[in-house]
């Protein structure tokens, strides 16, 4: 019979041929190109941040005179609120009328005393 399938034994008997092995040529490439990618990613995201810093110390140091003048503005506008308290306190029309307005607004007057309504 031609068709025949070979026995365990004729198997056994034949010799089998060493396997050569085989060089896998440019397997790393994909791993180098990702380790390449990843790097040239990190190294652009650490200059944008570099850049920002920068960018937010510029801001701050710009803001830097504003907040000096505005603290300078609001001692002064203290002053004068104390200093026209002062004056309701001696009797001044005017000045009661100012602090009473303030009063309403909600703006904190130091020194005055909350006179009783008549």
């Amino acid at each position: 019979m031609e068709n025949e399938l070979p026995t365990i034994e004729e198997l056994q008997d034949q010799a089998v041929a060493p396997v050569e092995p085989v060089e896998q040529r440019g397997s790393s490439l994909p791993l180098v190109l990702t380790m390449v990618s990843v790097l040239i990613w990190f190294a652009f995201q650490t200059a944008q941040l570099l850049v920002e810093r920068n960018n937010l110390a510029a801001v701050k140091a710009n803001f830097e005179s504003a907040m000096q003048e505005s603290q300078k503005m609001q001692g002064q506008l203290q002053s004068l609120i104390g200093k026209t308290a002062e004056l309701a306190q001696q009797g001044n029309s005017a000045a009661k009328a100012a602090v009473e307005e303030l009063e309403k607004r909600g703006i904190p007057i130091k020194g005055a005393t909350a006179q009783p309504a008549k």
